[in-house]
């Protein structure tokens, strides 16, 4: 916790990058969270299918503070649906879906992602996206998926990441309910925080900070230094998370 107020990183990898020095060390990600003040953390392995049992090791004797996410891609065919069925329907604890439309040949509104999309829909899923300014990964697709698919939940990983996709981002989140706008950014550029809830709501913008690719505490920092009130603060940090997941 930060002041009493409850952390959850709704962005963290179980995958290793180690060109870029991401390495999935679980023990060194619970320090970093320790550190940081963070109390949970989603985890995804965004590669393949099969990733997701790495995903399940990692998480293993530490779901207090771990969630896991599967990851979903439609270049897997139908063994992504049967994957997601194996994850998620057989109570092996996963809580939402990680995609990653730039690793595929199709934008995130293509009919390609439908079968993913309608799974999280019949369930009521968080679908954490990845997006950016990737010809695949842009936010406004989101104006399509959104509306066809109302009972999903989908967090906009990076919330565009920069201009004009941030713009993107925010207008999806106020078009529909059922879009939320996550924090991480690889990006340093003042105020974005304060635009992200001035422009959507700070109950629809959560804590994400990329970890461990990213330093979580470099990324808190532009939620605890921002101007936002400290009711604000409280939502962003994980109110607002622990309500998407369902969290006790």
């Amino acid at each position: 916790m930060i002041e009493g107020s409850l952390v959850i990183d709704m962005h963290g990898h179980s995958n290793s990058n180690e060109p870029v020095g991401m390495i999935p060390d679980r023990s060194r990600l619970l320090l970093a969270m320790d550190r940081a003040g963070i109390d949970m953390a989603c985890v995804f392995h965004s590669c393949d299918g099969r990733g997701n049992d790495v995903t399940a090791r990692y998480v293993e004797g530490c779901t207090d503070r771990l969630i896991p996410f599967a990851f979903a891609t439609p270049t897997m065919g139908d063994d992504a649906e049967r994957e997601l069925r194996r994850t998620i329907d057989d109570g092996n604890g996963f809580r939402g879906i990680k995609v990653y439309p730039p690793s595929t040949p199709w934008p995130l509104h293509d009919d390609h992602w439908h079968p993913i999309y309608r799974f999280a829909d019949e369930r009521s899923l968080v679908v954490l996206l990845h997006t950016g300014p990737e010809p695949n990964a842009e936010p406004k697709h989101l104006m399509q998926v959104a509306l066809q698919f109302p009972g999903a939940r989908f967090v906009v990983g990076h919330s565009g990441n920069v201009q004009p996709q941030r713009d993107q981002a925010i207008a999806a989140a106020r078009a529909y309910p059922n879009v939320f706008l996550e924090t991480s950014s690889t990006f340093r550029e003042p105020g974005v925080i304060e635009t992200l809830v001035s422009g959507a709501g700070a109950d629809r913008v959560l804590f994400g900070s990329d970890q461990p690719l990213m330093d979580p505490r470099s990324q808190l920092g532009r939620i605890v230094t921002s101007r936002l009130a400290d009711e604000d603060k409280r939502k962003v940090l994980g109110e607002n998370a622990r309500r998407l997941l369902d969290l006790p």
